[in-house]
């Protein structure tokens, strides 16, 4: 089972599933700005990685609670002015409350019905936005939560990518030929990537150190960030 947003690290998370496993994918649409791209990314990725077995879910109250700019269009989508080092306490306004929990929650219960053991997710803690859930210390006690409260206690949370910077995950795509060609990252538009949010500027900065052309389209504001 792989939670598949349709971004990079999500896409390279499948390419793993889909190497070593029967894989199975779950995407979940939560009233996201580019929740409509991202569900387009997510089939096309699982068709080229021959993934079959998928279940769509839309999670409404992610939309309904607010307090982030990646569901809530009256809190803008900042430009990035440098990520966050390890330890910065301060989270920003794309963090959307404790939305990993929600995911998580739908991929273990989708878990249990076709009996898969391993439930893959593209969490990353280095050249991140600083986002809390993103950190090892949460999967370790949502792995305890998981071996709690299913029937069996059997099903794990892996998070192959979690220490690793981006750069090292787009060299890890390219050997395993995840298809970036397919992936959405921008937090703000559809047509184009902006270039200047926070996931863009990440994503740009990794393929560039990763010495490799990002695939996808951008607005020309974002050629200066290369």
């Amino acid at each position: 089972m792989v939670l598949l947003s349709g971004g990079m690290d999500s896409c390279v998370c499948a390419a793993l599933a889909a190497r070593d496993h029967q894989a199975a994918a779950v995407h979940i649409s939560y009233g996201q700005r580019t929740e409509e791209r991202e569900r387009r990314a997510f089939e096309a990725i699982c068709d080229r990685l021959g993934i079959e077995e998928r279940l769509l879910v839309r999670n409404e109250a992610l939309r309904a609670i607010g307090g982030s700019a990646l569901t809530d269009s009256s809190i803008a989508v900042p430009e990035s002015h440098g990520i966050q080092s390890p330890g910065v306490s301060q989270i920003p306004v794309t963090y959307v409350p404790f939305r990993n929990a929600h995911f998580l929650s739908v991929a273990v219960s989708w878990a249990e019905v076709l009996g898969a053991m391993q439930v893959y997710i593209g969490a990353v803690e280095p050249d991140s936005s600083g986002y809390p859930d993103c950190r090892p210390e949460y999967y370790r006690a949502f792995n305890e939560v998981v071996k709690a409260g299913t029937k069996e206690g059997d099903i794990t949370i892996v998070t192959p990518l979690i220490a690793m910077h981006k750069a090292q995950i787009v060299r890890l795509g390219l050997e395993l030929n995840a298809p970036f060609d397919l992936t959405w990252s921008c937090y703000q538009r559809e047509d184009r990537a902006c270039g200047v949010c926070d996931s863009c500027v990440l994503r740009l900065r990794a393929f560039r150190e990763a010495g490799a052309e990002d695939p996808i389209p951008y607005e020309a504001k974002a050629a200066q960030l290369r």
